[in-house]
């Protein structure tokens, strides 16, 4: 009886005095490149959330439907869920990443929207303050009857965390 009340005692103390994990959120804006069929623009927006290694975030990308000499490709927006792990540093920081969600491409007279799923990774390096780069590597694969069944997109973002 007696080491059943100092066991709760000590799992109680330690229960006062553990500090939890504290959960850090971002944004990134970036701007980069699409590839799958053409070479074309994309931008979008993310926003995550993490526990020191493990995260998710939550991202919207527009690859444009014009390319950079000119022609007429699909136009891509997607959106992903993506669960991400990352290394537990301050000043650079690497990450992968694997998601899923959707995505609706548009070209002339057609419109496909499906379901994809991406694996990617990339980097967060420091600026000043909350202000990081943020340089990402993603490989999508798009279900359905798109151009381009695989399509990469490479991007520079700037990131902020709160």
């Amino acid at each position: 009886m007696l080491r059943k009340t100092i066991g709760v005692g000590l799992l109680s103390l330690a229960g006062l005095v553990a500090v939890p994990a504290t959960a850090h959120a971002d944004i990134t804006a970036f701007f980069g490149v699409g590839q799958g069929p053409e070479t074309r623009t994309a931008k979008g927006l993310s926003f995550g959330v993490s526990l020191i290694v493990v995260g998710f975030e939550v991202e919207y990308s527009d690859i444009s439907a014009k390319t950079d000499v000119g022609a007429v490709a699909p136009r891509l927006r997607t959106g992903m869920v993506n669960a991400v792990v990352q290394t537990p540093t301050s000043s650079v920081q690497l990450y992968a990443t694997a998601g899923v969600g959707g995505y609706r491409e548009n070209s002339v007279g057609d419109t496909e929207t499906s379901t994809a799923i991406n694996l990617g990774g990339g980097v967060k390096m420091s600026l000043m303050g909350p202000l990081r780069l943020r340089l990402d590597y993603r490989l999508f694969t798009l279900r359905g009857n798109p151009a381009a069944k695989t399509v990469h997109r490479l991007y520079a973002g700037v990131n902020t965390s709160f």
